[in-house]
């Protein structure tokens, strides 16, 4: 062990040694050079030296002398090179607007020389610096352009570093199976190039990915490939991440001894080495596992350990996990109290982790990877026995809970039946007034205006019954269909607890969209005038994507979410039932893989809405039909049908709102549909 380490020390300072012996060399060389292009050459090795030895203080005074040097003999390639490394200095600072700038010059003159592989290398980087800040389509866009070149001139260290980008661009923007395909080229290059630590990174990033993909022998498959390369004195802390997550996959299709034997092992090692991420996710997953084989006792041990410790690790995605094993573990007791109150716990992380950042894979060996946690229904479910008591009597407080839900539900609809009376009996009274104003001719002109008015209202109210109504069809009918499952005992107790969370987030969804509805009803009881206020669109577009979150998942599509928080003035509600129509269309439009993407910005001191998706788009012939009293609509492409109400409800909220609307659209390339809303108060 000393005689490793002594020779580790040895080649370190022998590496250094030749480093700096190189770089005095090219220092003295250019000391004697004459003020010409051969002189450039010779301070661009000597800055990419200094820059490996991350001596950028000392590398930006040669860059500053080298474009002086290189405009002063008009020596364009000698500027692109040293706006250059000056961009890759300002991009490890984490200056990311100055890197951007000098990235772009460089490229400019490149482009000007006619350099491809210049133009290639600036790309590849502005394509690194573009997706650490989350522009990934950009960063995608440049990575790409910047790949072909290196596959036709097969540079391999280039290829690496651009493969491992276009892998992380892709998983942050959930296409997994690219993310996939670009990190198996990477962990490909790598091997040519030997590059211990970037193939076992790249291996560990492909482990993960069939992960998520829930092709889970494949990721065991690669997780042991990892602990056949590592080194057991460099590589502990990678070792105490792998042994918990091959244990994981061994429990995600129920190989208990398997996974019993790698999380023992894991746990017992993150304890040698003091790994507490490791030591958190070897008990969550060990309570996952004592769990489902009915070892409450010892679940209960492990969870609340696991508690303790997430609570001070920062890692929020195992902190998730833990309270969902917790809200298991005390309904598997019958602590219902207990049990929902981990829910309200978990739900609220939730939704706190959907405002941050997407997951990255990281590129760094001894990174956390809290991004990669799981929370599959079939790790945390536990399986009850059948004849014990509390299991049935969770059932009988769940049907309960269920029961108390339609009610809920009813009473809600008696409410929308008290409007829909009044409004008929406002139909009575305006045609009583016409009647009257035959007699009265004086009157005739000011009482007709009022009757179109109240008539207009009425109809407006009636569709957006309708439209309120279908969206609570798919609540109602998803719990329906519960609790006759439940009624002819065509699902067992563990396809039960599997539904539980799924049942439970519904039922969160159809709440919070019932809680608006009401407060929406009771202020229209009088007439549809809108009640405007200050508010943050970028809220409404989070609470209405959660909506329909089942769906986007069904479809698999990817929903890029570029909204910023912006105040705009107008009647929340209406806005609401704006922006879920909005998004349901283009859902519902979408194809399998499709893109959505919501964003909004200031233009002209108003408020610029867009929704916009890559579906299926609206013929020419159909646009004109969009937004008027005519029922139109189309099926979307799993044959979900609509009333056809929708968008025509939403131009007459948002002109209620002082607003417009438009649509723009394509036939097979996709759909947008703007909206414009005052962001102050507007003279009507």
């Amino acid at each position: 062990m000393k005689q490793l380490l002594l020779l580790a020390a040895f080649f370190a300072v022998v590496f250094g040694h030749s480093q700096t012996i190189e770089i005095d060399s090219l220092a003295v060389q250019l000391a004697y050079q004459k003020q010409d292009s051969s002189k450039v050459v010779t301070s661009i090795h000597l800055i990419k030296a200094l820059y490996k030895t991350e001596a950028y203080t000392k590398a930006l005074m040669y860059i500053s002398e080298t474009e002086q040097l290189s405009q002063s003999i008009n020596y364009p390639k000698g500027v692109a090179e040293a706006n250059y490394y000056k961009a890759l200095i300002y991009t490890h600072r984490n200056d990311y607007f100055n890197a951007l700038d000098h990235f772009n010059k460089s490229r400019k003159i490149y482009q000007e020389l006619k350099d491809t592989l210049g133009v290639a290398k600036v790309s590849n980087s502005i394509g690194l610096v573009e997706i650490k800040r989350g522009n990934y389509s950009i960063g995608l866009a440049n990575s790409l352009s910047a790949i072909r070149i290196f596959e036709e001139l097969n540079l391999n260290d280039e290829l690496s570093f651009a493969y491992n980008n276009l892998a992380e661009a892709y998983y942050n923007t959930n296409q997994f199976d690219k993310a996939l395909e670009f990190n198996l080229k990477t962990r490909r290059i790598r091997e040519r190039l030997q590059d211990s630590a970037g193939i076992k990174q790249s291996t560990k990033n492909i482990a993960q990915l069939y992960s998520r993909r829930k092709e889970h022998r494949k990721a065991i498959e690669y997780y042991e490939a990892v602990l056949a390369m590592l080194n057991p004195e460099t590589d502990q802390d990678l070792r105490g991440e792998v042994l918990p997550r091959i244990g994981e996959e061994y429990l995600k299709f129920k190989a208990y001894d398997k996974a019993n034997d790698y999380l023992v092992e894991g746990l017992k090692y993150n304890r040698d080495i003091n790994n507490k991420e490791g030591i958190l996710r070897a008990l969550n997953s060990m309570g996952a596992l004592n769990l489902e084989q009915n070892r409450t006792r010892n679940a209960e041990t492990l969870i609340y350990e696991a508690h303790e410790l997430a609570k001070t690790a920062g890692n929020n995605q195992e902190l998730l996990k833990n309270y969902q094993l917790l809200m298991t573990l005390d309904s598997t007791k019958g602590r219902y109290q207990n049990a929902y109150r981990w829910q309200r716990e978990y739900f609220n992380l939730k939704q706190q982790l959907e405002f941050e950042n997407q997951p990255q894979l990281s590129d760094n060996i001894e990174s956390t990877e809290a991004s990669f946690a799981t929370t599959d229904k079939d790790l945390l479910s536990a399986p009850t026995d059948d004849e014990s008591p509390s299991s049935t009597k969770q059932v009988k407080n769940l049907q309960l809970l269920s029961y108390v839900l339609i009610v809920g539900f009813l009473g809600v609809l008696t409410v929308l039946l008290l409007i829909y009376l009044k409004r008929k009996n406002t139909i009575t009274y305006t045609q009583e007034l016409e009647e009257k104003n035959k007699q009265i001719q004086l009157q005739n002109d000011a009482i007709l205006e009022q009757s179109h008015h109240l008539e207009e209202t009425n109809k407006v109210k009636d569709r957006l019954f309708s439209i309120v109504s279908h969206d609570l069809k798919d609540s109602i009918s998803s719990i329906k269909g519960f609790l006759d499952l439940l009624k002819e005992d065509s699902i067992s107790r563990e396809e039960f607890n599997e539904l539980i969370p799924e049942l439970s987030e519904n039922a969160n969804n159809a709440s919070l969209l019932l809680f608006n509805l009401l407060n929406w009803s009771k202020s229209q009881m009088q007439n549809l005038e809108p009640k405007p206020e200050l508010f943050n669109i970028q809220d409404i577009f989070h609470s209405k994507l959660n909506l329909v979150d089942q769906k986007i998942e069904q479809k698999r599509i990817v929903v890029i979410d570029e909204s910023q928080r912006e105040f705009i003035y107008a009647d929340k509600s209406m806005v609401e039932i704006i922006i879920q129509n909005l998004i349901t269309n283009a859902v519902k439009f979408s194809r399998v893989g499709d893109i959505v993407t919501v964003s909004n910005r200031d233009v002209g001191g108003k408020s610029l809405i867009c929704v916009e998706d890559t579906g299926v788009g609206i013929a020419k012939e159909n646009l004109g039909k969009l937004f008027q009293n005519n029922n139109f609509t189309t099926v979307g492409t799993q044959n979900e049908k609509g009333t056809g109400l929708g968008l025509t409800i939403c131009r007459e909220l948002v002109e209620l709102n002082q607003g417009r609307i438009w649509v723009e659209s394509t036939p097979n390339a996709g759909t947008k549909f703007y909206v414009e809303l005052p962001k102050v108060k507007t003279e009507s």
